[in-house]
């Protein structure tokens, strides 16, 4: 009976809190990011087909996707075409690309070039130059994507190496070290040669424009494996992050998850690169920005952020035409004004956190 009164005169304590609403909001961004995406991945994709130095009338680029050839749908057609293609296939590339190297490293830092794959694909592009003389973009491409190839399994390579096989931290030091030494031979060559530099200078600024027409298409099966790699593992991926620990205990192969996922980043990124030069932070931005809508779900994160890339790419193409007309501003230049901000909004906010869950 006292211990009875002696309850009924404790005071009761302050309400259990409030549940979180963010759950909620994440399961609406989840339903309602792809939808969202794909309605502003169509308007990019008829911006880039009309606006340039010559704006086109939306019946000649109706006109254009339709075969016709007549007045300014052959403007379309032949050269805006090609290079809204080439936009959409790497802008898709990096996107995903990105947010498999976050998850895969646990690095909110995490981007392609992260573990060496934009460097090496430098180096090759300008050792080709300078030692083999190539001269046109489509012999870039075979060179850079055999460079970034090359780099990302040596990173990988001495990542994986020693006791504890390849961690995310040391996935991100030997994707440092090895970045560091190639773009230290990338700058040998170009300017130990006047005819390199020039060269390579237009290429690696990152740019749609100026690319063969046939690039995308050469491209298409390693971006599409690289993607269809990707999106096979998200369900790992989501284990991935709780840890290695929690990750192999809960049955995932821990090495070969993180193996596949940088063998996706490196086709999505040298296919990329090698098409369009180094466009920056596309890969770092767009994950970043498509987790604050959608939450971490890497089956929902991975193709969100390959349709964001593709938003973003396209995007910044278009303002690089629009901005200094009649020149052009490329499309790396854009992206890195949009992505430097973006980024020191993020160390301010405290939002670069390692990714687990």
């Amino acid at each position: 009976m006292k211990s009875s009164a002696a309850s009924a005169a404790t005071p009761p304590g302050p309400p259990p809190p409030a549940p979180s609403p963010r759950p909620a909001r994440t399961r609406r961004g989840a339903l309602l990011a792809p939808p969202a995406l794909l309605a502003l991945l169509a308007l990019a994709l008829a911006a880039s087909l009309a606006i340039g130095t010559k704006s086109v009338p939306l019946g000649d680029v109706l006109a254009a996707l339709g075969g016709s050839t007549d007045g300014d749908a052959v403007v379309v057609s032949e050269l805006r075409m090609p290079r809204t293609l080439l936009g959409l296939l790497a802008g898709l590339a990096l996107g995903a690309a990105g947010a498999v190297a976050q998850d895969i490293t646990r690095n909110p830092l995490g981007d392609p070039g992260l573990i060496g794959v934009s460097a090496g694909a430098a180096f090759a592009v300008a050792a080709g130059i300078g030692v083999f003389g190539l001269t046109s973009s489509y012999e870039y491409v075979w060179f850079a994507f055999a460079g970034g190839a090359l780099a990302g399994l040596l990173a990988y390579l001495v990542g994986g190496t020693g006791t504890g096989g390849a961690t995310p931290a040391k996935l991100a030091l030997a994707g440092a070290a090895v970045t560091v030494l190639l773009e230290a031979g990338t700058n040998a060559l170009v300017l130990l040669d006047v005819r390199t530099l020039d060269q390579y200078r237009s290429w690696a600024v990152g740019s749609l424009a100026g690319r063969d027409a046939d690039l995308g298409l050469q491209l298409l099966p390693f971006i599409a494996a690289g993607l269809l790699l990707a999106l096979a593992l998200s369900g790992r991926l989501n284990a991935l992050a709780l840890g290695d620990d929690l990750a192999a205990t809960l049955g995932t192969k821990v090495a070969a998850t993180r193996a596949l996922g940088a063998l996706a980043v490196v086709l999505l990124t040298g296919s990329a690169v090698a098409a369009c030069g180094l466009v920056t932070f596309v890969g770092l931005v767009v994950p970043h920005v498509v987790r604050a809508f959608t939450g971490p779900d890497a089956r929902i994160l991975v193709p969100c952020s390959a349709l964001g890339g593709a938003v973003l790419l396209l995007g910044a193409d278009v303002i690089g035409r629009i901005v200094v007309r009649p020149g052009e501003l490329q499309a790396g230049v854009v992206t890195a004004l949009v992505g430097a901000p973006f980024l020191a909004y993020l160390v301010k906010r405290g939002k670069l956190k390692e990714h687990t869950r």
